[in-house]
This record gives C-alpha cells, sequence and structure tokens, in this order.
C-alpha cells in the first residue's frame, strides 16, 4: 500500500512495545487489524463481536507483552491471542465449531466442475481432462490499475466457507506458512492442504469466469499474469 510505513525487526518492536511507545503501537494496529478482523469473523455471529474480539486481543497483548518470550514471531504469538479470543466469544454466541468438524461438510459442494475430470471409465481417472488443466491466467494491466481484480477477488473471498477464507486469508493475504497455520488454527496438515486447496480452487473459478466472460479478455499477451 503506498505511504505505509514498514515494521521494524520484532526485537525492536518488542522492546518498543514493551516500553509503552505508543506511535509503535498505533503503527502496529493500523498494520495488522485489518488481517485480524477477517480472521475474528471465521468464528464469531457478526461483524461487531468481531471488532470486540480484536480489541480484546490488543489489550491482551498490552497486558502480555512483557511475558513474550519470542518463541515465535510477534505476529504469530499476537494472532494466537486473537484465536483463543475470537474462539472464547464465539462459544459465548454459541457460533464457534470445531475447524474439522465443517470440514465433510464444505466438501459437499465441488470448488472444481466435475466434468473437468477423467471419467472412472477412463485412463488415469480422477486427473485432469484433455484441455480442462489449470491455464496460466493473464490479466490485462488496465484491469489491474482500476482495481477490478481486486474487487474480484475480494468478492469471492467473501464467498467463501469462513473456514476456507480462514486458511486462504492466512496463507495467500497474510503470509503464514503452513506450520504457522495448522498451528494457529489447531487443524492437521492433511486439513490444512484440503481447506487452502479448495479455497484457492473457488478462487481460480471466479477469476476464469471473470477472464472469459462479459469483459471478454483473452489469455496470453505480455499482461500480467496470476497462477
Amino acid at each position: 500500500m503506498a505511504g505505509a510505513r514498514e515494521l521494524p525487526p520484532d526485537e525492536v518492536l518488542v522492546q518498543r512495545l514493551r516500553d509503552g511507545d505508543e506511535e509503535t503501537f498505533a503503527l502496529v494496529l493500523d498494520t495488522w487489524s485489518g488481517g485480524m478482523l477477517r480472521l475474528a469473523m471465521s468464528f464469531v455471529s457478526t461483524k461487531a463481536s468481531a471488532e470486540e474480539a480484536v480489541q480484546d486481543t490488543w489489550l491482551g497483548v498490552i497486558r502480555g507483552i512483557g511475558d513474550f518470550e519470542g518463541r515465535s514471531s510477534l505476529k504469530t504469538w499476537v494472532y494466537r491471542i486473537l484465536v483463543n479470543t475470537a474462539k472464547a466469544r464465539g462459544t459465548k454466541d454459541s457460533r464457534t465449531v470445531p475447524f474439522t468438524s465443517l470440514l465433510p461438510e464444505e466438501e459437499a459442494e465441488p470448488t472444481v466442475d466435475a466434468a473437468r475430470f477423467r471419467g472412472p471409465d477412463e485412463q488415469y481417472p480422477g486427473h485432469w481432462a484433455v484441455g480442462q488443466q489449470p491455464r496460466h491466467l493473464h490479466i490485462p494491466e488496465d484491469h489491474v490499475l482500476r482495481g477490478e481484480v481486486r474487487e474480484v477477488i475480494a468478492a469471492a473471498l467473501d464467498e467463501l466457507p469462513p473456514r476456507l477464507r480462514t486458511v486462504v486469508t492466512l496463507r495467500d493475504v497474510e503470509g503464514y506458512g503452513s506450520e504457522e497455520v495448522c498451528s494457529l488454527l489447531d487443524i492437521s496438515p492433511g486439513n490444512q492442504r484440503v481447506l487452502l486447496h479448495r479455497a484457492r480452487a473457488f478462487l481460480r473459478r471466479k477469476l476464469e469466469d471473470y477472464l472469459s466472460g462479459a469483459h471478454g479478455v483473452v489469455a496470453g499477451g505480455n499482461d500480467r499474469g496470476l497462477r
């Protein structure tokens, strides 16, 4: 984001927060709160409740920063406090259910058309059918600059079931690794892979619809590409 200030290394950040540096606290709050709110929404019933979970998390950070031991990054530590806070609030709202318990329901609706895969009587059943393999997506630069692609992706993220949205947001927006996501959400590596695959497949399908639909965009050329 233009004008966004870069955060200092964790050791500097932690010391400034322990010293009560209000400017540093405001910088961290502004930088991380958006992603935290998106994550909190996966565990509670309303945006207002998610906002309260984020506020409670920051209070917890202020109270607990002196006990931060550096076993993980500061951001991971903050997000872990958020997950626990949001889960507790979700339970109070009778909203929270275990992450893995939603997996069968989410698997009930395929994110990729079954017609794109080879049938059981064909060679290599279950593999991509001829001509149906995922393509490298080329997006005209003016569409990117006008923000259309961002709007498509944002709308698609909103359509995702909460668990899929949470995993793909943590992996592809917040930049967490698979082990950190498993730890934060208390899910197995296998479940994390399934949820991430399904979320990415859904987003890809939305982008393909956008590129081949009313916008008349042609794949290829010198435009920007997305995998």
